[in-house]
C-alpha cells in the first residue's frame, strides 16, 4: 500500500530563526523526516504552503480536502498545525471519501530537543495502513475519530470529547 503525506505546516514543520529569536517557515522537514523514519512503503510528499494552523482559512482546508479527493493513495498522512487540527478534519470528515486519512502534528517542532514530530508521524504512518476509511487524529499514541476529539490547551494533550 502506498502511502501519500500532505504537509500542510504547523508547529511540525516550523524552524527557529536564531536572529529573529522565532519560529518560522523555511523547507519543509518532511523529506528528511521520511528519509529518517526508515519507512519501507511507497510514500508520496505533496507540499502545500505552510502555515501556521492558525492562519488557515477555508481556501487553505478546500486545497487539503482537493489534495485528500485527487489522491491515487487511500491511505493519507496530513501533517496539520494543533490548534484547528479538528476544523479541518472535520472538513474532511464531512467529505466521506473513501479513504483514510489520518491528521497529525506535532507540540514541539521536529527541529527542536524532545519533540513528538517524529513519533507521531511515524504513528501516523502506521495506523493510516491499518484503519478502515475515514478521518482519524493521531496524536501522542491515541488515535480519535475526528469528530470525537478536542485539544486541551491547558493540559497540551489531545483528549476524547
Amino acid at each position: 500500500m502506498a502511502l501519500r503525506i500532505i504537509a500542510t505546516g504547523g508547529t511540525f514543520d516550523k524552524h527557529y530563526d536564531e536572529i529573529a529569536g522565532k519560529l518560522t517557515f523555511a523547507a519543509s522537514h518532511l523529506p528528511q523526516v521520511i528519509e529518517r523514519s526508515r519507512i519501507t512503503t511507497d510514500i508520496a510528499l505533496e507540499e502545500l504552503p505552510l502555515l501556521d494552523s492558525l492562519d488557515m482559512q477555508d481556501i487553505d482546508r478546500r486545497r487539503v480536502l482537493a489534495s485528500c479527493t485527487h489522491a491515487k493513495e487511500e491511505a493519507i498522512v496530513i501533517i496539520h498545525g494543533t490548534d484547528t487540527m479538528r476544523e479541518t478534519a472535520a472538513v474532511l470528515g464531512a467529505a466521506t471519501l473513501d479513504k483514510t486519512i489520518v491528521v497529525t502534528g506535532a507540540m514541539i517542532p521536529y527541529a527542536i530537543a524532545n519533540s513528538d514530530a517524529l513519533f507521531n508521524f511515524g504513528f501516523a504512518c502506521g495506523i493510516a495502513q491499518a484503519l478502515p476509511p475515514g478521518v482519524y487524529v493521531a496524536m501522542n499514541g491515541k488515535i480519535f475519530a475526528w469528530d470525537k476529539v478536542t485539544k486541551n490547551r491547558t493540559a497540551g494533550v489531545f483528549e476524547p470529547l
